[in-house]
Order: C-alpha cells, then structure tokens, then sequence
C-alpha cells in the first residue's frame, strides 16, 4: 500500500535571546497572531492538511476503527441515565436516550412525585459542532435553573438564566462564564465568575436578577498577582457564599452571606506563600483543610465570627493525606488516601470517625451526589479496574452499605476474566512508583504480551484505578493496561505531588520510562512492546519520554500535549501562564528555571534519532494548551526525526482541551486511538 506524502511546514529562522542563550524557533509561525481568533490562511492550510494527511492514513484501517467503535459502544447503555439525587425537595437525574450524543435534565417531586424535564441539552445543542454544559444550578425557590454552556470548545460559557416553568431562558448575564455560578438566599441574583480578553477569572460578580448585566456588582477583584483566579463556592449548609482566589500552591478565601451577597466580603486568612486552604461551613463554623502546618493537610475550625482564630481538630499525618472535608448536620464527609487508596470516612462533631469499607485491593471511591445538608444516607461512587461504576448510599444509622447501581455492560462483563495487579516499581533514585495493572486472568507474563501505559504526574492531580469500558478492547486483544502513578500526581500524599515539580519535574519523565523498563522485567512486554499515552501535561510526559527513551515505545499518543514549555512560560500574555509559574517556575526572571525548563521541554528536545509511531492530537479553541504546541512539535518531528515511521497530527478545528463533546464523537476518537496503537504494533 501506498502511504501519502505527510505534509511538511515550511522552516523560518526565529530566534530570541534570554539570559545570554539564544533559542531557535522555526516554526514559531504556526502561533496566529490574532489568537484566540485562527485566521492565517497559511496556518490553517498547514492544519487541514495534517487532516488531510490523517484521514488518508487511517481510511485503510476503518474497519478496525469502526469495530472498536461498536465493541466500546456496545459496553455503554444507550439509555444510560444517573441515580437520581436528593436535593431539597426535589430529587435530580440526568438520561440519554438512544442514538443520541447528549443528555436530558430531569427532577421529580420528592413528595408529589411529579416529573419535569429541567433541560434539554440535545436541543440545545443544535446546529453547534461543540457542545458542552458546564454547569447547571437551581436556584433555592426550585423556580430557576441557571446554565453555563460553551458551542465551541474555548471554554467562555454563557451563563443564562431559564425559567423551569415556562423551559424558556429569560436573561443571558454573560458570554464569557467560567465556574459554577452560586444563587444568593432569596432566589433574586446569582454571583458568577467571567474570563477576562486573556482567559484568566479575575473578578467575583453579582447580578440581580431584572437589572442589566452591566451593572453587576464587583464582590472582589484579584489585583495583586496574575497569577491568581477567582472561584466561586456555597457552604454545605447554604449560609455562606464563598470567594477564593489562588494558584496551584496558595489560596485566599473570603465569605459573604448568602443572604446578602454585597455584603463586605471576610476574610479568612491571608495568602501565604505555598499554603493552601479549602472551607466549608455548619453550626456556625469554618471546617477548613490546610497545609500550613503538615504536608498532608490537618483539618481545623473557626468560628465565623472570628474566622481567623483556628482550633486543630484533626493533626496532620504521614500516612494519612487528608484530601477534603465536607460539613453536613451529622457528619464531616472525610475525603483521605492512605497507602495510595482512596479512603472515606464519616466523622461526627464529637470525634467519632467510621471508615467506609470497601473490599478490592486497589479501587477508586468518592463521595458524590450528598446535596441535602442532612441526609439520612450519604451517596459513594466506586469502581475498580474490573469493577464497573456503582452507586451506594451508606446508612450511618446501621453502618450498612446499600448497593443502588451497578452499571449495566449490555454486551456483557464479568470480572472474574480480569485479574488486578498492584506493582511498586523502584524509580532510579531508589523511589517505589506504584502501578495499577488489568490483564485477562491466565494471561501469562512471559514477556511475550503487549503493555498499555498511562501517565499525566501534575497539579498534585491522581490518576485513580477506576473502571473503563473502552480499555477493555485492548485487554481482550492482549494488552496489559497499566496506570503508572508517577511523581507529579498526589497519588500518595502532598509531598509525591511536590516530587515532581518545579526543580524536580524530571522526576516525572524518569519515573515513567523506570515503570516501563520495570514492567519489561518483570514479563508484561518486552521494550519497543509498550504503548503509551497521556494528554495535556501527560502529553508533556509523552514527549519527555519520546525524547528519553524511544526504543521502550512500540506507538505513543499525544492529546492536547504541553509539549512548547518554554516558550509557552517565557509569554505572560498567554492565558494560563502567569498562575503556571508554581508549577515550572519562571524562566523570565529565573535563569536556574529557565535552564532546567529548556532542558526537558520536549519541543526544544527533538533530536536526530528514531521515534516511535506518535499520534499527537489537539483543538484549535483550546485555551489551556494552544493549538500550536502540537503542530509545532509535529513539524519539528518531521523535520528532524530519523525514522520512517508514522507521525499523525490530528487537530479538532471546532473543538478545545477536551475534544469532541458528544459521548458517541468522544468514543470513535478513542476508537482511532486504539487503531492508531494496534495497527502499529500488530493488531
């Protein structure tokens, strides 16, 4: 077969100097200078023809494409819907129906037993390429239904207000939302939070309801650093209206009432340099998860009154990584981790803690769903590598764990053809890297397998051991799918996110590619055996790693890769860089992170050497990692890579960060995904 010619990006020497070196740019071009508006007609070509290119090189293996599809497909409900939620007087729950790429909004009187559908994300998403609901929010009086949503992937919402009665919207408040919005008490306003001309959330707003948009009153605007954004959050009990400012390592918190949201804001404690602080409220006080005084957060209270005054209620520990506390009437909904595991725990005011037992030995659990400030049960999500998505409610009256859903697999799933492993892999500085693993039970680990890793280590964000219905298409062709939980992550505890940033991010890159070498040894597949994959930072990984060590890939894919790191943090005017600075550091003013940044940034690290087979993916209205890092890096690959083998660039031109939105659009982009994998490495 006749493979077609990729297209190539035209070289043009660009260099600038920083701190006496001088950097090579030459496809610094492929970056629109009127971005977030992409109209250079030469990018553009540039782009389509690289989709061009990919839909050329994958129309022999639609079939495949097409077969991963239906197999994925047929493990997911058509008419999938939620277990509906309490929440007032009404309990909540969303429904697809079948054939259909989006959901339908629907409460039910908790005691009329009246239906209603709320919204209708299927006609709202007529006539757009991109649809996403970022957040939908009934107001206290259960008269109102305050929706954000984004048509074209750049992650500016519209806010709008509907009334549920008549299902029509009768204000639009703002184009350009970010963050859930938060109701005041009396149903009459609503404070929200927008994106300013570059993408960063500034300012806390309150509209009342009838007034024009304009006049919306500031609550709190973030003028001392850049770098900070502003969120919005509502306490358990619904009292308080809270406004925090931060980065990824501090935090500001101020409150107003609910009740009367232009009060003067409160301010809880003042920002601190690498201190975090998160809040929620009940019977008066400030139940408030910091790591000002442990690694792994305490968990302390304040009356609010006298926010400032802290009382230690539980002391920080080693072992035990206090990730969250929510504050019901009965209970603190404790969210911890403890060995790498996720660990629940109800604590009642007086001190008495009840773990929620679960019994795998590698698992992922949350709270979710508890909107009511006392239910008599406490709503939990779990999965497993093998275990699909379940809902229970736990009923502290009688310590009993109450099975409501298991989700259905229509084409049929039994656990028992899967085996778990959990694997420490020892890092080359002697750091044992966990791994969660799914394989076929009675596979055998002679080497002779083919191994499936996926990594991201950033933003202190796990990657949970939790259930998924398409990986299963490449375990049943005899993949190992594997988790590396790297350095970077907090997958076990604050300080392993810590590892893997800033002066020690390498710690990331050097981790995965020891999993993988790891993994190798101990049978999984043998080197140039192993598929990798990871998306925006993660898609940095798969760069660090293509760059490090290429013989240990038999294909990688790339989504939405932060692959441009330098030049990327060099930009302040760039949406997200400012607040990235704790994270990389920055390369502007440091010249130790400008060295240690140019060192691993995986665009400036192209080498004269063979890579493996890469898909690399991204959006054109992505605002977290801009479309001309991938095409970039592409380019450059072309250009300088020694092998033949394929390199893809795939760009969604009505997309962002996420891809496609619609469930069935979503799921053929990782069907392509896997084709892309099996066709290089034999299907």
């Amino acid at each position: 077969m006749t493979l077609p010619t990729p297209p190539v990006a035209a070289r043009r020497p660009h260099e600038y100097t920083r701190h006496g070196v001088t950097i090579s740019d030459d496809w610094a071009w492929l970056r629109d200078q009127g971005y977030p508006e992409v109209t250079d007609e030469e990018v553009l070509s540039y782009l389509k023809a690289e989709n061009a290119y990919f839909e050329a090189v994958m129309a022999p293996h639609k079939g495949l494409v097409d077969t991963l599809f239906e197999e994925m497909k047929g493990r997911i409900k058509e008419d999938l819907s939620s277990v509906p939620a309490p929440d007032g007087r009404f309990e909540y729950w969303w429904a697809y129906k079948p054939g259909e790429q989006y959901r339908r909004w629907y409460r039910k009187g908790r005691e009329t037993g009246t239906e209603e559908l709320i919204f209708d994300e299927v006609v709202a998403a007529e006539g757009h390429d991109y649809f996403r609901l970022g957040a939908i929010v009934t107001s206290p009086n259960y008269k109102l239904l305050a929706t954000l949503v984004d048509d074209d992937g750049s992650e500016r919402f519209k806010l709008r207000i509907r009334d549920i009665a008549s299902g029509k919207d009768i204000e639009t408040i703002t184009e350009v939302a970010i963050g859930a919005p938060v109701w005041a008490a009396d149903s009459k306003g609503i404070a929200f939070t927008e994106v300013n001309e570059h993408w960063r959330s500034d300012q806390a707003k309150y509209h009342r309801l009838g007034d024009d948009p304009a006049n919306a009153v500031t609550l709190y605007e973030e003028t001392l650093d850049k770098g900070f954004s502003v969120g919005l959050g509502k306490s358990q009990d619904d009292s308080l209206i809270f406004i925090a400012t931060g980065d990824n390592t501090s935090s500001e918190v101020r409150f107003v009432p609910a009740a009367d949201p232009t009060a003067a804001p409160v301010l809880i404690a003042a920002r601190r340099p690498n201190i975090e602080y998160h809040t929620d409220a009940a019977h008066g006080r400030l139940w408030i998860v910091t790591n000002d005084a442990h690694i792994n957060f305490r968990l302390v209270s304040a009356a609010v009154e006298t926010p400032a005054e802290w009382r230690e209620e539980i002391a920080g520990s080693d072992r035990v990584y206090l990730r969250g506390a929510a504050s019901y009437r009965d209970h603190l909904a404790l969210t911890t981790r403890e060995d790498g595991l996720d660990r629940l725990v109800l604590r009642t005011y007086a001190g008495d803690e009840r773990a929620i037992p679960f019994d795998e030995a590698s698992y992922s659990a949350d709270f979710a769903g508890n909107a009511d400030f006392a239910p008599a049960a406490y709503r939990l999500s779990y999965s497993s590598m093998v275990t699909p998505p379940t809902v229970y409610d736990f009923h502290p009256a009688d310590d009993r764990l109450e099975t409501l859903r298991v989700l259905e697999i229509p084409s049929g799933h039994d656990p028992a053809d899967y085996v778990i492993d959990r694997r420490l892999i020892r890092a080359r500085d002697g750091a044992m890297v966990p791994v969660s693993i799914v394989r076929r039970a009675g596979s055998k680990l002679d080497g002779a397998g083919r191994l499936f890793l996926y990594g991201y280590g950033a933003y202190g964000i796990a990657i949970p051991p939790g259930f998924s219905p398409t990986r299963l298409s490449l375990v049943d062709r005899g993949f190992a799918y594997a988790i590396a939980h790297i350095r970077g992550g907090d997958d076990l505890g604050h300080g392993w996110y810590l590892d893997g940033k800033l002066q020690k991010r390498p710690n990331s890159f050097n981790d995965f590619v020891d999993v993988a070498r790891g993994l190798a040894e101990l049978g999984y597949a043998q080197p140039g055996r192993i598929a990798a994959q990871g998306g925006s930072a993660g898609g940095e990984l798969m760069g660090a790693v293509a760059n490090q060590a290429p013989e240990l890939w038999g294909a990688i894919v790339a989504d939405v890769p932060f692959v441009d790191v330098l030049n990327t943090m060099l930009d302040d005017t760039l949406p997200l860089t400012p607040g990235e600075w704790p994270e990389w550091g920055n390369p502007i003013e440091d010249k130790a992170a400008f060295d240690l940044i140019r060192g691993y940034s995986p665009y400036d690290n192209v080498a004269a050497q063979a890579y493996p087979p890469l898909l690399i993916t991204g959006g054109l209205n992505d605002p977290r990692v801009t479309y001309w890092e991938p095409a970039k890096w592409a380019a450059k690959l072309r250009a300088t890579k020694t092998d033949d083998n394929m390199l893809l660039l795939k760009i969604n031109m009505g997309a962002g960060h996420g891809g496609k939105s619609g469930r069935w659009d979503a799921l053929r982009e990782n069907a392509e995904a896997y084709a892309f994998v099996l066709t290089q490495m034999g299907e």
